[in-house]
């Protein structure tokens, strides 16, 4: 039976992936810091959700807190070690800077230690799309250059790649890192556009659209997302024998079983369309706040994900429209709306 530590597992993205790897018979062991960034009570309920499955155990406590993480990876002895904790989001980067020093690339460094320590089969690392930066060629692609991070988020998250690449190198550590592409869908976090928008609707207050509505983002549902992370655990990098056979388009390191992946919708959806759809769906029309661009904002994001088909036969699809209502109808139960 597979052993899966994962970092992350009171988050939005990590309970999801928890609960899928659960349904298939793993064990699964969380760790998950519960800081208040959002409502500490929405990452309680994630986890007592997941504690209703036998094979879920998990520890709650800071990834900086390098005894308890240690103890926790070291007596739960796992196969796979995944690790999606971070201090997320862009705009609370330019108030909090240190919380993403400490938590990503302290903490990152923590947990690449474990996997280390232990040998995993396979370590797996959320990256993002903002790492992309001010690059404007798209779809993106993973073997683009990504020199011109906005953000400390970003750079931060940019740091932890490298990281990855030099303990896959140095340990023969297969690594995987997949930048993720605005994540939505039901058990999202507050923070994020399409929980704000809803969130105000309903609640009769005018919703803050940056650049005017002219943005345009590569909205990924959350369970295609899962589905790729789970179908990557088993396509390990290894170490090529000879540099010159990588095949074109493969982020595979010519030193070291590294690799990144996108993991996104290939498409690109205009802010304004996101809002007519979401109003479509929910049935009220929003009152828009025209606002200017955000420090550290990017126009666009667009994934080629075309690595992670040719290593999983496996392309994200959940159409936009379908997604919002799925995440509208998740809100509406929640929240007694």
């Amino acid at each position: 039976m597979t052993r899966v530590f994962i970092t992350g597992t009171a988050g939005f993205i990590g309970y999801h992936l928890a609960r899928c790897l659960l349904d298939e018979g793993m064990t699964v062991h969380g760790f998950d810091g519960m800081t208040d960034y959002y409502d500490v009570t929405l990452k309680q309920r994630r986890h007592q959700m997941l504690h209703q499955s036998p094979g879920f155990t998990a520890t709650e406590a800071m990834l900086e807190d390098t005894a308890t993480l240690d103890a926790a990876i070291d007596g739960f002895g796992p196969d796979i070690i995944i690790h999606l904790a971070a201090q997320a989001g862009v705009r609370y980067s330019l108030e909090n800077p240190r919380a993403y020093i400490d938590a990503n690339v302290v903490g990152t460094f923590n947990v690449m230690e474990g996997a280390r320590r232990h040998a995993v089969r396979h370590l797996l690392m959320a990256s993002t799309s903002s790492v992309y930066g001010a690059e404007t060629d798209m779809p993106y692609r993973e073997t683009q250059k990504a020199d011109t991070q906005m953000t400390i988020y970003a750079a931060t998250k940019k740091a932890t790649e490298a990281m990855g690449h030099s303990y896959a190198h140095l340990w023969d550590l297969p690594t995987t890192m997949f930048r993720f592409f605005t994540v939505y869908g039901p058990w999202g976090r507050p923070d994020m556009a399409l929980f704000k928008f809803t969130d105000a609707i309903f609640d009769g207050r005018p919703i803050d659209i940056y650049n005017h509505g002219d943005m345009f983002r590569d909205f990924t549902y959350v369970d295609d997302l899962v589905r790729g992370i789970r179908l990557l655990m088993d396509a390990i990098p290894v170490r090529p024998d000879d540099p010159g056979q990588i095949a074109d388009g493969d982020s595979l390191s010519t030193v070291a079983p590294y690799r990144v992946v996108n993991i996104g919708n290939s498409k690109t959806v205009r802010l304004l369309d996101f809002v007519d759809a979401l109003e479509e769906v929910i049935g009220i029309p929003a009152k828009r706040n025209m606002m200017d661009m955000q420090k550290g904002d990017v126009p666009a994001t667009w994934a080629d994900a075309s690595l992670l088909h040719s290593l999983t036969g496996y392309r994200p699809q959940t159409d936009v429209r379908d997604g919002i209502a799925q995440f509208v109808s998740w809100f509406r139960d929640y929240y007694g709306k």
